[in-house]
């Protein structure tokens, strides 16, 4: 790899780092879990820079919050692990992940396609997210949810704003990936 491609890199890791980051506040308040454009910079990483580096960018992300700076939805901090919804900035990992090799595997990455993609990054986040979630609620900090809630408040109420988000997604990789593809 040459060091100007090593550059391009790095440059848009951290485009997307900060528009993560930006994303986390801008807040929709929905009970328990916030409505943010987190999922939204999340999938366009992974459309856009591709399984790696829009998985390293979400990496990133994370590794800054843990250190300690505030960019999660409620503060930062190593102790982060604890809070039930950790388990959705887990999810955006693995799920910007699936996002990009999806559309790396795809001949014609249209928008169809993107849809596919977007819609299976966003069942991995709120898969990992729920069952995390439930974990550390009922056995971790002692702060019991059963199924119904659960499925309640971290599915029902959040779900329509990030299917919105998947279409919004693929609507703007279509618009942007000609370009990222130009200086990539």
């Amino acid at each position: 790899m040459s060091n100007s491609k090593k550059i391009k890199d790095i440059v848009f890791c951290a485009i997307f780092v900060v528009l993560i980051i930006a994303g986390t506040f801008i807040k929709i308040p929905i009970p328990v879990l916030p409505f943010t454009l987190q999922f939204l910079f999340t999938t366009l990483a992974g459309s856009l820079l591709g399984s790696k580096n829009g998985a390293l960018s979400v990496l990133c992300y994370t590794i800054i919050g843990l250190l300690g700076i505030p960019v999660f939805t409620v503060g930062g901090g190593i102790g982060y692990f604890l809070q039930p919804t950790f388990g959705y900035i887990l999810g955006f990992i693995f799920g910007t992940f699936a996002t990009g090799k999806i559309l790396e595997l795809q001949k014609n990455c249209n928008f169809v396609n993107m849809l596919i993609a977007n819609f299976t990054g966003l069942f991995i986040v709120y898969f990992v997210g729920m069952v995390y979630y439930y974990i550390m609620s009922n056995y971790v900090i002692n702060s019991p949810i059963s199924l119904w809630p659960l499925f309640w408040y971290c599915f029902v109420l959040a779900i329509p704003g990030d299917i919105l988000l998947c279409f919004v997604a693929a609507i703007l990789t279509k618009k942007l990936k000609p370009i990222v593809v130009k200086y990539f």
